[in-house]
Parts: C-alpha cells; structure tokens; sequence
C-alpha cells in the first residue's frame, strides 16, 4: 500500500514502460526458442524450480540442500548448455533481426526464394539447363499431372539434383507451390508469340508460355550459355542478375504484393518487352 500512496503519474509511466519492455523481451525469447531443443531444456529447469519450491515450502532439508548447490551452479550450466541459442540470440542483436518482426508467410517466401536461388547458382555455373514454375493465384494441378508427382518440402540440395543431366526427371519443368516441390518433369503449353527470338529454344518458349496463359513465374537456366532469365506475364528478361532475380521474386511472391500489377519499366529497362 506505501508503493501505491507515493505512486505518481511519471512513474506510473516509467513502470508500465519497464513491464512492457521485459514482457516483449520475453516474448521474443520464447519465440526464439521454440520449435528447438532447448525448450525440453527449459522445461526441466522449470520441473528443478518447482521441486526446490517445494524443498522451501515443506523444510525438506536435504533436499533443499542439494537444490541450492545445484542453482549455485546452475548459471554457468545453462550459459552451456544454451550456448548454440544464446549466440544465435548475440548475432540476430548484432545484424538488428532481434526485434523485428515478420510473418510466418514472409519467413517462407523468404525460404522459397533463398533455395531456388542457391539451386539456379549451382546449376548456371555448371551450364545445367532447369526450367523452375512458381505457383501464385492461378492453380497448376493439370500441368503437375503432366509430371512426376514430388510434393516434397523445398531444398535446394533436391531442386538441383532434379535437373542433373541423364536422369529420369531432367526433361520438363519443376513447380514449385509455397515451399514445397509438387512434380518434376512436367509439360508446359509453348508461347506462340511471333516476336520471340529466334535465340530462345523450347525450355524458352516453355517457360514463357505458361506466364501467357496464368499468372506464374518461371525462372530458366539455359544449358548453352548458363544464363538465367525470369518470365512473367509473356514478358521475358534474359540473363538477369542475381540481385534482380531476388528483388523482383521477393516483390511478386510476397503475401501483401500477390496480385500487383507488374512493373512495366522493369522488363522495358531490362529486355524492352518480349523481344529477345
């Protein structure tokens, strides 16, 4: 009752502040560390606080003594044996990722890119050809029936391994639906647009083809020069750079950008439309 007849209105402020600062503190913690071993490990260390609690409350001495030597230590122990989480926590502060914030459909949009461009690096730097389909809006079940069904979880390691010459799935296209891999060695309608380089062969013509007719996005590896292209809407960017392919993937895939109009002085700058 002292604590409240002496309360003011700044430090009502300043202790709401300092609840809420350590509540979200906390939430981010937790966040951290769920889905991890280490919450087996914090549970434990709960199970030994209640069973000292208890040593306290019902004076079981031996008990009680054994407890305390254990938290004597027990700071160094969990300094540890949360090691692994607690320098992931130290390098999220460092970069500034700590206390940000992003959704779950951010998070694996973010996944889906990372390994589709791992996979493109991996097969460009060895002139491997891959056609990769990215599902949006627009369901692609009759061309996955085309293929070989995969609905296997997104890696790079597997995407890569699809489009190794002289294996069963090379030929066709792969696509690719949230983050995971529906089928390989699919058919895709080719593009009957006259205007087409005559350069483009039909992994080319593919991969332009079904943006024609859907609001997919495809990005081919040409197995003749190792280049990368990114097709959207018929339209065409031959030999895209990494960071391109990355910001204008990222700014298609994304939830709150699903839908967008497309950004028609981009393809204009990059190729001018869908000539070559």
């Amino acid at each position: 009752m002292e604590y409240f007849a002496g309360l003011t209105l700044k430090n009502s402020i300043k202790d709401i502040i300092d609840v809420l600062i350590v509540s979200y503190i906390i939430y981010v913690l937790i966040k951290m560390v769920r889905g991890t071993r280490a919450v087996q490990l914090l549970r434990g260390i709960f199970l030994l606080v209640i069973t000292w609690a208890l040593s306290t409350w019902l004076n079981l001495y031996t008990l009680k003594w054994l407890m305390n030597q254990m938290f004597t230590f027990g700071v160094v122990t969990v300094l540890i044996i949360f090691q692994p989480e607690l320098r992931k926590a130290l390098e999220q502060l460092g970069r500034g990722k700590l206390f940000t914030r992003s959704s779950p459909e951010e998070q694996d949009t973010r996944h889906q890119i990372n390994e589709v461009i791992k996979s493109v690096n991996y097969l460009a730097r060895r002139k491997i050809g891959a056609l990769i389909v990215f599902e949006r809006n627009t369901g692609l079940n009759d061309y996955i029936e085309s293929g070989i069904k995969m609905e296997s979880r997104l890696s790079s390691e597997l995407l890569s391994n699809v489009f190794i010459p002289n294996t069963p799935l090379h030929d066709g296209a792969v696509i690719i639906r949230a983050n995971q891999i529906m089928a390989a060695g699919c058919y895709l309608p080719l593009s009957e647009n006259p205007f087409i380089s005559k350069e483009l062969g039909t992994r080319h013509r593919a991969a332009i083809g079904i943006t024609e007719v859907c609001d997919a996005i495809t990005v081919t590896v040409s197995e003749e020069t190792g280049q990368v292209s990114l097709a959207i809407n018929g339209q065409i960017v031959r030999d895209i750079k990494e960071e391109s392919l990355i910001s204008k993937l990222f700014e298609e895939l994304r939830p709150q950008f699903k839908g967008k109009s497309t950004d028609w002085a981009f393809w204009k700058r990059k190729e001018g439309g869908n000539r070559g």
